[in-house]
């Protein structure tokens, strides 16, 4: 891996964030009535909505506002929440290391799974329990997340009683004091992504299983468990790699989801309650922030993928 790929990815990376800002900043003088309107409510009369334009710059020409707008958030301001009487910035850090702390663990779970679901199935190739597992796969991947978590909260909330039906309350402290109600939201978030990694770890599995260094290994009297579990994972996971990175903007969204169906105390759902109350600076900081996390995991992973594979050689 070259300091010049590292360079081009990055300055990819950084292109796309400034469209991000680009798009946000035009979504802003898109409400109707334009920014104060939207904020200060339709009863605003004219001396406050000019007032309010002052005091933000909403009265500069468009290119100085998106100048102005640039350089707060360089300096980590993404505007006020009128809703909830507190600086965007500063509900973003109270609420990003719960969402981070989920996310992480669909992540984890997804890939403890995955990955040996796969081979195993691509050992069993169109065997029963190989289209037992696809079946079920099938299953997870389509089945929405709202629908899913319902059901696990009337079986194991409801009918069962053995896990919370609602995720802890309170700072990341207290979640972590209290992980039985992390059960469910991570098996709710996690379960989709199960189905999807499983798949191509399967397929990437059946075709390492044809190559020469699997057959080298055996004709050195090597057994198929060693094989499955020594030689195949760490080839297998150069495409899990870059699926982490693509899937990041559907398991973030997918949070927004699942945190609202279980109470989570996280972005996903401040970015609701955001939405149902009309913040519009939270939810347009929220969008800045998702945005940037998105490119960051797509950019590591491009970077993992050349240290998973040396082979790979980026011109």
């Amino acid at each position: 891996m070259s300091w010049a790929y590292v360079a081009r990815r990055f300055g990819q990376s950084l292109a796309v964030v400034v469209g991000v800002t680009v798009i946000v900043f035009i979504i802003i003088h898109l409400l109707p009535g334009g920014p104060a309107r939207a904020l200060l409510g339709p009863h605003a009369r004219p001396e406050q909505i000019n007032a309010f334009n002052v005091a933000n710059g909403y009265n500069l020409p468009v290119y100085a506002q998106y100048v102005r707008y640039i350089s707060q958030l360089l300096h980590g301001n993404l505007g006020y929440s009128y809703h909830y009487n507190e600086s965007v910035d500063a509900l973003l850090a109270q609420n990003l290391p719960k969402t981070a702390l989920l996310v992480g663990l669909a992540y984890f779970v997804s890939l403890c799974i995955a990955m040996p679901l796969g081979i195993f199935q691509a050992s069993r190739r169109n065997k029963p329990l190989d289209h037992l597992f696809t079946g079920i796969s099938f299953i997870g991947y389509s089945m929405p997340d709202f629908w899913l978590g319902i059901l696990l909260i009337l079986a194991f909330g409801v009918t069962l009683k053995v896990l919370p039906v609602s995720a802890p309350q309170g700072g990341l402290g207290i979640i972590l004091s209290q992980p039985t109600g992390l059960v469910l939201p991570v098996a709710t978030l996690a379960t989709g992504t199960i189905a999807w990694f499983s798949r191509y770890t399967r397929s990437s599995a059946i075709e390492h299983l044809i190559l020469d260094y699997v057959r080298t290994a055996r004709a050195k009297g090597a057994s198929q468990r060693r094989v499955l579990l020594r030689h195949l994972p760490r080839n297998c996971l150069t495409p899990i790699i870059t699926l982490v990175g693509l899937s990041l903007p559907a398991v973030l969204s997918g949070a927004v989801v699942t945190e609202t169906v279980f109470n989570y105390p996280g972005m996903g759902l401040m970015f609701w309650n955001a939405a149902t109350s009309q913040d519009y600076p939270l939810l347009m900081g929220f969008t800045v922030v998702i945005g940037i996390a998105t490119v960051t995991g797509n950019l590591v992973a491009d970077l993992l993928y050349t240290a998973a594979d040396p082979r790979v050689r980026y011109q």
